[in-house]
């Protein structure tokens, strides 16, 4: 049913990391979907009833039809049994060719757990004999997009021009004005000019005017290089 399946921690992960991917691969025809794991929720200025505004606006913004959240528990969030097969029976479900996931080293421990259960959750997917929703399901690959809250030094495996994206990434992410804008105005930079400079930064390393880095734990095949930069 989905070409991508990504998998945020909280609502504006996927913004944070991704936008400008979920952009152009809905622009290439591909069916992608997010799922937040949690509400986001408490946080210093919002509120569950903010938030899913804010999360349908973005959601707007980037042209995604297929947004679901699966009701874990933020800032408690851990790759329990119970949620690995809340999160398999989705994947079972919609049946993604790749999911996307957070990098897997990160401060936030809702990230760390984050990655661990899509992990799991992928492998328990394509089991047969089991009490699972659905027919078995095994997704070809994880691919992991950088929203954390750590200063490394990040070396990935590829890095996407989304260039002509960033207009529609950054207002995406201005759509979460209680997480990225309210209280933080103070500022200098302000959060979106420093996610500006962290896109530009990955863009200029492949001639391009912003970019998105992203890696994956196993190989990466290629067919052709022709689009190579």
């Amino acid at each position: 049913m989905l070409d991508a399946l990504v998998i945020a921690p909280h609502p504006d992960d996927a913004e944070l990391g991704m936008a400008g991917a979920i952009v152009k691969m809905l622009a290439e025809g591909k069916s992608v979907g997010i799922l937040d794991l949690t509400d986001g929720e408490p946080t210093p200025h919002g509120s569950r009833e903010i938030r899913a505004a804010e999360t349908a606006a973005a959601s707007k913004v980037l042209g995604v039809t297929w947004r679901e959240n699966l009701g874990l528990t933020n800032r408690k969030l851990q790759p329990t049994l119970e949620a690995r097969a809340a999160l398999a029976n989705v994947i079972r479900r919609t049946k993604p060719r790749w999911l996307f996931a957070p990098y897997w080293t990160d401060a936030h421990p809702d990230h760390v757990a984050a990655t661990q259960l899509v992990d799991d959750a992928r492998f328990w997917a394509k089991l047969t004999k089991s009490e699972l929703e659905g027919d078995p399901f095994h997704p070809e690959r994880i691919y992991n997009y950088f929203s954390i809250h750590l200063r490394l030094a990040i070396q990935p495996a590829f890095i996407l021009d989304i260039s002509a994206e960033w207009p529609k990434k950054l207002a995406s992410l201005e759509a979460y004005h209680s997480q990225l804008v309210k209280g933080r105005e103070h500022l200098t930079p302000t959060l979106l000019e420093k996610v500006r400079d962290h896109a530009a930064y990955f863009g200029q390393l492949i001639g391009a005017e912003y970019g998105e880095p992203f890696t994956c734990r196993e190989p990466i095949g290629m067919s052709s290089l022709e689009r190579l930069k």
